[in-house]
Parts: structure tokens; C-alpha cells; sequence
């Protein structure tokens, strides 16, 4: 069997490296080397993820005219998410690093599942234009754009790198005329439109400070995108994540936790209901989902903390937290409400 090849590329001007075999894109390598270079559609068709080949070769793929023309490619330009390697590379381009390096977009999208999982949570999946991308951080959220001009907010429960569909998780709300709709009326199939993303409630991938994920009721969503995005980037730093809600139905995916700390040493999983109820048969932690922390860890100087729940409870934890050490700037929250704010995501 003939040897697999291996190619060197360097980014200009991070000086960042990583390696492929050459038989994937170079977005798609850079992506799974945990560096996120800037992209639209992912098949060659709008330019955002065009950069400079300023050393070696590149097979072009399917870049289509209107995106790359004849003089970008005679000027050393590709469109990274369908240039194929041919050699080491070194490439001149743009690297996100922050939520305003991320363009917010607006998109039509089509219901692909609706899915129930407890009384009060559906889990939506959106299915994105055949020939468009969303590109966002773990973390971040979009808002639906009603016709009546209102617009109601979603935390992301996908990773970046699973972008195929968005995943949303929505609980039903008392007289909630969005969350009414996804429960009684909404279709598979249906269209809607949203924009973002929005939100600086991401993965601070530069520390290594071990993490405490709190969450919430569907304050799960983003703490989920959160993890998701650090097992696929090989990020080893300490997870612990405490999910709370009232009984056990609230804990809706409860599997995907539990698989998470059986696979991987670096992740811990503490569930606590606040109000289980005889048919819970509960014998876990009980309480409100923040105390559990302040009950596990006397000292919390050397921690980040990103939470997501209701205002309430984002609120005692800052505040309680910082009482053990915390500093305030390794504090990141969403806080969940009612309004469509900046910044905020709806349950």
C-alpha cells in the first residue's frame, strides 16, 4: 500500500500549522485542527472563505466562476472551503477569533424534525439552504424573525463543526405565542427565517483553567454546543458539568451527559433536581443546581464558569461564586428570559 501523504500548511500572519492528508478541503482540515477560518456556504459558492496561496499548490475543486475568477485564481487566491492541497502550503487569510469576526446573516430555514422530548421541550432541527452555511461560535444564538416584526431568541445546541442542521431546544412557555406554536402548530417542512449569529457566551479556548458548566432547564443548549465543541477540538482541560431542573424529566437528554463523562476522564457529570417527585424515585443531589457547585468546591480562584438559566439563577451564582474566588471576568453567562434583547436567549 502506497504511503498516505502529508502536507504541511501554515497560516500567514497567526504563523498557526496543522497537517493533512490532502484528501479533504483546507477549511475543512483547518476546522479539525481547532482553527476556525471564515466560511459561507461551503461548496465554492460565495467567496467568504477566499484567501492567498502565497507558497504551493492547490487543486481548486468546485469553485464556482462567480466566486473565484479566472484573475483571483491567477492572482494566487482559492476558495478554501473546496482547495484540496497538492503540496505544503503556506496561506495568507483571515482567522475568527472572536464572535464580531463572525458576520450575522439573515437565512430562511426549513423545519427538518420536531421532536419531543419531555411534556414542555421539543427539540427543533433546522435544515439551512443547500448552498449556504451558518457560521458561529459554540454558544451563540439566533432569533427567529416573526411576521408581526417581533423576534424571539434561541441558544445554538450543535457544534460549529456539525452545521449541516441547527439544533434548538424550545420549552413551552404559559401563554407563549412562539413556544405555543412550536407545540400545537408548527410542521415539519414549515419554513421560517432568522438571523444571527449573536452572543458572546463561547468557549474562551485560550485558557486552561478546568470549567464549571452550568445549566439550567434548557439551559443545557449552549452549555451542550459548548462541550461538543471541546471533545471534537481534543480539549482536555476539566469539565464538570451540573444540569438542574425541577424533577427528572426537566434532565430531557439526560443519556447525552452521562455518555460524555463515561467516554472521556476530563468530563464529570452532576445532575440535581430542586423538586423530584415520588415517581423520580430520585437519589442523586437535590437542591438548587448552583449550590451543588458551592457544595463540591470551597475555593473557586482557579475556575471559568460559563452558565446558562434563568436570570435568577445566573444572578446567585455570580454573586455566590465570587464569594469563593471566582474572579469576575472568568464568569460568562446567557441568561434566559421572556424578551428578545441582545444577548439573550429565550427557554
Amino acid at each position: 500500500m502506497a504511503p498516505v501523504a502529508s502536507f504541511r500548511v501554515t497560516l500567514q500572519p497567526s504563523g498557526h500549522v496543522f497537517t493533512t492528508d490532502g484528501n479533504e478541503s483546507v477549511l475543512q482540515a483547518a476546522l479539525d485542527a481547532g482553527l476556525t477560518l471564515p466560511y459561507g456556504c461551503r461548496n465554492g459558492a460565495c467567496g467568504a472563505c477566499k484567501g492567498k496561496v502565497v507558497d504551493g499548490l492547490v487543486d481548486h475543486g468546485l469553485a464556482q466562476e462567480q466566486a473565484l475568477s479566472t484573475a483571483d485564481r491567477a492572482g494566487g487566491l482559492a476558495l478554501f472551503c473546496c482547495a484540496k492541497p497538492l503540496s505544503d502550503l503556506v496561506l495568507e487569510c483571515r482567522e475568527v477569533g472572536t464572535a464580531k469576526d463572525i458576520p450575522v446573516k439573515i437565512m430562511p430555514c426549513r423545519v427538518q424534525k420536531i421532536e419531543r422530548v419531555a411534556d414542555d421541550v421539543m427539540v427543533l432541527s433546522l435544515k439551512l439552504p443547500a448552498n449556504e452555511r451558518l457560521q458561529f461560535l459554540a454558544g451563540q444564538y439566533i432569533e427567529f424573525m416573526l411576521k408581526d416584526g417581533k423576534r424571539r431568541a434561541f441558544s445554538i445546541a450543535n457544534a460549529p463543526h456539525d452545521d449541516g442542521f441547527l439544533q434548538l431546544h424550545v420549552r413551552l412557555i404559559a401563554d407563549g405565542e412562539f413556544t405555543g406554536h412550536v407545540f400545537g402548530g408548527m410542521k415539519e417542512k414549515d419554513i421560517l427565517r432568522f438571523q444571527g449569529p449573536y452572543g458572546s457566551f463561547f468557549l474562551r479556548e485560550e485558557s486552561t483553567k478546568p470549567m464549571i458548566l452550568l445549566a439550567g432547564g434548557t439551559g443545557f443548549a449552549p452549555i451542550k454546543a459548548l462541550v461538543e465543541h471541546a471533545i471534537h477540538n481534543h480539549i482536555t482541560r476539566p469539565m464538570e458539568i451540573y444540569w438542574g431542573a425541577r424533577n427528572r424529566a426537566g434532565l430531557y437528554l439526560p443519556d447525552v451527559p452521562m455518555r460524555w463523562a463515561e467516554a472521556h476522564d476530563n468530563i464529570r457529570y452532576v445532575p440535581v433536581l430542586s423538586e423530584a417527585i415520588p415517581q423520580d424515585s430520585w437519589q442523586g443531589r437535590a437542591g438548587l443546581v448552583h449550590r451543588a457547585v458551592l457544595e463540591d468546591h470551597a475555593d473557586l480562584s482557579a475556575y471559568q464558569v460559563y452558565a446558562c438559566g434563568a436570570p435568577a439563577m445566573i444572578d446567585a451564582a455570580r454573586a455566590e461564586f465570587a464569594a469563593r474566588g471566582l474572579p469576575a471576568e472568568e464568569f460568562f453567562a446567557d441568561a434566559f428570559t421572556f424578551a428578545s434583547q441582545p444577548e439573550v436567549a429565550v427557554p
